[in-house]
């Protein structure tokens, strides 16, 4: 069994590294599922680097998310079968095998793309909550989002366009509008002074109801401008890793709120009715190939500091996938 290790927290490309110890013996209730995919995310990369909301036992396996196939059961595990695909749980997916009890992998659907299916989790399910959680969008609705090329902004822009919602994107690169307008974006605009009065020019007088930031600094005092009385923004990252600036003015005068949204609380305080009534909704729409993100590179494991440099760089156009078993 191969997987990958770190032992102190650092830059990942350093710290990160191939392990391999003899294969585990199955207990009663449990099941040996094959990793065929895992990608790598950006709080996957914050985590190993110390910079990321929690902190993890040390030694420890990154990996939040996968899809992986029964290789065997142990003889008392009757909801699993030989071949069937799952989903993968718990973290610890950058590895070749995982082994645990068989409640602890989702079925999923049969003939659905594998890769697509690999990355169902986080970034789906965030952008899927975001547009439930906070505001009631009704069609027709308007919001804005930063970072809209991210593979959470793709998704909020398939997901909106579902639903009748308009979206305002903002990119840093104009070579990103026409793959955005491609999957539904209403406005795509390129970051720049004057944004805030093209934003609401845009919608043709229509109130801005919601802002979705995850770059903060300058970029969330921009969006907080946009939002029409009583807006909501919800903010799930910091990719500029500066603190975002909230105008007081903003909040008093203009009655706008603030929320956040982490994934990880998410799965923590929710019900499981809650759990299984939002992946009842994402799982039939990723394997069908209603929603898909894109696919920039796959590794195998023996190549984890080339397949973490990679997901690090900027420009990138879609996710870094490690395919242990080759793919």
């Amino acid at each position: 069994m191969k997987f990958i290790e770190y032992s102190e927290l650092g830059d990942p490309a350093e710290v990160l590294h191939v392990k391999e110890v003899p294969p585990v013996a199955l207990k009663s209730g449990e099941v040996r599922v094959k990793v065929l995919a895992a990608p790598i995310h950006p709080s996957n990369l914050l985590q190993i680097a110390g910079r990321y909301g929690t902190t993890p036992d040390l030694p420890s396996t990154p990996g939040s998310e996968g899809i992986g196939q029964v290789e065997e059961v142990a003889t008392d595990v009757s909801q699993l079968q030989l071949g069937q695909h799952v989903m993968l749980a718990g973290g610890g997916t950058w590895c070749d095998e995982m082994v645990g009890p068989a409640a602890s992998f989702i079925p999923l659907p049969a003939g659905g793309d594998v890769e697509q299916l690999s990355m169902l989790t986080v970034n789906p399910l965030t952008a899927h909550l975001i547009l439930e959680s906070f505001v009631d969008l009704q069609p027709g609705d308007w919001i804005v989002q930063s970072a809209a090329n991210s593979a959470v902004g793709e998704f909020i822009v398939q997901l909106a366009a579902q639903r009748g919602i308009k979206t305002i994107n903002i990119v840093r690169r104009e070579s990103l509008v026409a793959d955005l307008k491609s999957l539904g974006a209403d406005v795509v605009l390129v970051e720049q002074d004057g944004m805030v009065e093209e934003a609401k020019a845009a919608t043709d007088g229509a109130p801005i109801k919601m802002a979705i930031d995850c770059v903060a600094g300058e970029t969330f005092s921009a969006m907080v401008e946009m939002l029409a009385h009583g807006g909501t923004v919800v903010s799930y990252g910091a990719l500029s890793m500066q603190p975002p600036t909230l105008n007081s003015i903003a909040v008093i005068f203009n009655d706008v709120r603030v929320r956040g949204f982490w994934l990880s609380k998410w799965f923590e305080t929710a019900s499981d009715a809650d759990k299984q009534a939002a992946f009842g909704q994402i799982i039939p729409l990723v394997a069908s190939g209603a929603i898909k993100a894109k696919i920039d590179a796959r590794f195998e494991l023996k190549d984890i500091k080339a397949a973490v440099t990679r997901a690090a760089e900027p420009g990138r156009s879609g996710k870094v996938l490690l395919v242990p078993n080759g793919g």
